[in-house]
């Protein structure tokens, strides 16, 4: 009897989507925006940099293929 009614509902739902008579939906795509223009001027200079304090460690960067060589 469960599967009975189980079954005869989805036969009946299948039915009723397939025949489902409403026109496909149609989906309209916007249009691109425009490119945009040209750069305006240049906006104004800011101030120089103030002077740094020298440091006092020396740092050595290599590729790891040369460190690893290094350490053998």
């Amino acid at each position: 009897m469960n599967r009975a009614l189980i079954s005869s509902t989805l036969i009946a739902a299948f039915a009723l989507v397939a025949c489902d008579n409403r026109p496909p939906a149609v989906v309209t795509v916007p249009s691109p925006s425009p490119a945009p223009g040209p750069a305006g001027p240049a906006g104004p200079q800011g101030e120089p940099g103030k002077p740094g304090q020298p440091g006092d460690t020396t740092v050595i960067v290599a590729p790891p293929s040369a460190a690893s060589a290094a350490s053998k």
